[in-house]
């Protein structure tokens, strides 16, 4: 089959191409950095360079597809993010519209169910309302958590003053998931289109309070001390602003996010799902991975 993978060569569409290909599928790799073309094609991929942001090169990108799989970056240049993504999604969806693609597999998010969510929950919730709006297309949204791998950016904290955490309390439980998993998942959807009217599959691996957290990285790594603090949204904002994330970025992605985590709005329809939800990967399974990171770095 032929299928239309959006996200470049990130964490999840990497291991997804690869997977596709493996079963002899012909895969168009969507990506804006020139660079990433010859990478792509060393995967035996087809490099389709240009920007999700240009409908003509996007409708393009979708044209004699049986499938595609969708993904949204984060737009980095961008004042408004939530609006980026709810643009990006409307061309997705008329794009799709205009090609004839009978299948699509959606990357959204958990809390996607909120109307008015916080972070890029409300966002992706209007991506959704669009692409479930299509007629006669077969759509799999994904809804995973907090990744796990976000976690390797504690690293250098860790470090420094054996702390990690965010701006909620560390007894919050967060529902945890691994890029791996999402791509299985996507991947099992797209090889043989098991997917019929419009599904919603949540990705989560494990449960983990910050605690947790902080004990089982500390443990991985052989440091006993570390441990879990809760900053306040100023304190965490002007960090991520300090490290080289755009302000907005930060808002969104991180400093909203916790916010939702700590109300707990956002688990809300997940808790009422959780018993279907998919993701192989524990918190414990991945800390092997994160105390290799974490042994790489240098100090």
């Amino acid at each position: 089959m032929k299928i239309t993978v959006t996200g470049s060569l990130g964490n999840i569409s990497r291991i997804l191409i690869e997977k596709l290909v493996s079963k002899g599928h012909e895969v168009k790799v969507i990506s804006s950095n020139p660079a990433r073309a010859k990478e792509i094609e060393q995967r035996n991929a087809i490099a389709l360079i240009g920007s999700i942001e240009d409908y003509g090169f996007v409708k393009s990108a979708f044209e004699h597809s049986d499938a595609v799989y969708l993904m949204i970056p984060p737009n980095f240049k961008s004042p408004d993010p939530k609006q980026s993504i709810k643009k990006a999604g409307d061309l997705y969806a008329k794009a799709i519209q205009q090609t004839g693609v009978e299948f699509a597999v959606n990357l959204s998010s958990l809390g996607s169910h909120l109307e008015n969510g916080l972070g890029p929950t409300s966002a992706n919730f209007c991506v959704e309302q669009k692409l479930n709006g299509l007629q006669n297309v077969n759509v799999l949204h994904l809804r995973p958590a907090m990744f796990m791998t976000n976690f390797y950016g504690s690293i250098p904290l860790i470090k420094a003053h054996n702390m990690l955490g965010s701006n909620f309390d560390g007894t919050v439980i967060i529902p945890l998931s691994h890029p791996k998993d999402i791509a299985d998942a996507a991947f099992k959807a797209l090889d043989h289109l098991s997917i019929s009217g419009k599904q919603i599959q949540y990705i989560v691996g494990d449960e983990k309070s910050g605690f947790e957290i902080a004990q089982i990285l500390g443990n991985a790594i052989s440091n006993h001390d570390v441990k879990w603090t809760t900053f306040s949204d100023e304190q965490l904002l002007s960090a991520l602003v300090r490290d080289g994330i755009p302000e907005q970025i930060a808002k969104v992605y991180i400093v909203e996010i916790g916010s939702a985590l700590q109300n707990g709005h956002i688990m809300e329809d997940y808790q009422l799902n959780k018993d279907q939800s998919k993701g192989g990967t524990t918190f414990q399974d991945f800390s092997t991975e994160f105390a290799m990171a974490y042994q790489m770095q240098k100090q």
